[in-house]
């Protein structure tokens, strides 16, 4: 839905971009929305390991999984309070609904970890984007005389850096999975489907054989796309699409009207269903591919 209305919008933007658009809207060129995702070095570090905004998300996300699974596991009391309720729950979504929905009991008890390792990580990695943070290194601002970052959103999972790495680990996983059940030449027989004989097993192979290799980019994209589209909606609704255009102050603050409660419209949107909605289809697709390369019925 969200994509779908920035590819509505694209073409208006474009319009209001254009030379003609700009002479009538007068268009801030000052303001380059695309910045807000700009990756600028924040420590430089020998090679191609800066430290920027993106590893400090990653990190974050990293550190609050690591937690939440350490102290809960310390903390569990026989009478639960609300956060262990929202806890077991969450935990029985991840291995009942996720994990043992998706593969048989001896593949669920060893990748039950993984994935809701990955649950987690890609669940607080898309809530904290959507968190204000200092994070805004070209536009700062003084406090008690020290230039503070401006606050920004944005999330590891809106970097296709991070979603492409987590699909290689499962790509990756899956094929030696299937490759140590079936052996090889048997994994790879798997692939054609039962019933399929004679010269039509050759292309029937290729087209399985191309769509191990688009998965890759389906299991990636899909993540980094839908959070990417919600951070770019909610920046130009929450303000950045009254800048662009440069409007009189009676046009600003209409528009800023107009758009101010589509922004909080999306943000609840995105927080309240995108950001687990991801972490869930994500994960599932994991146990999926993982319980199907080991099924007699590839």
């Amino acid at each position: 839905m969200r994509i779908r209305l920035l590819a509505i919008l694209t073409p208006f933007a474009l319009a209001l971009a254009s030379p003609a658009g700009a002479f009538a809207l007068n268009i801030n060129e000052n303001y380059k929305p695309q910045n807000e995702f700009k990756l600028d070095p924040w420590i430089n570090l020998p090679g191609p390991f800066d430290i920027n905004k993106a590893v400090f998300y990653v990190l974050v996300a990293t550190t609050l999984t690591c937690l939440t699974m350490v102290l809960v596991a310390r903390k569990m009391q026989q009478r639960p309070n609300r956060l262990q309720t929202a806890v077991e729950t969450a935990y029985a979504l991840m291995r009942d609904n996720i994990t043992k929905g998706n593969m048989d009991s001896r593949m669920a008890a060893k990748w039950f970890p993984f994935i809701a390792t990955v649950f987690l990580f890609i669940w607080f990695s898309n809530i904290i984007g959507y968190l204000p943070l200092p994070t805004n290194t070209e536009h700062k601002f003084t406090l008690f005389g020290l230039q503070i970052p401006s606050f920004a959103l944005y999330a590891a999972t809106a970097n296709i850096s991070v979603p492409l790495v987590l699909t290689l680990m499962v790509w990756i996983s899956y094929h030696v999975e299937g490759i140590r059940a079936k052996g090889l030449i048997g994994y790879l027989k798997g692939w054609i489907p039962a019933g399929v004989e004679g010269p039509a097993r050759i292309p029937i192979f290729f087209i399985e054989a191309i769509s191990q290799f688009v998965r890759l980019v389906s299991l990636s994209v899909r993540l980094f796309a839908n959070i990417l589209a919600g951070h770019l909606l909610i920046l130009f609704m929450g303000g950045g699409l009254v800048v662009l255009l440069n409007l009189a102050v009676v046009g600003s603050l209409v528009l800023g009207l107009i758009t101010a409660g589509l922004a909080v419209a999306f943000f609840l949107f995105e927080v309240g269903l995108v950001a687990t909605l991801q972490a869930f289809i994500f994960s599932t697709l994991t146990a999926i591919y993982l319980g199907g390369a080991v099924a007699e019925e590839h």
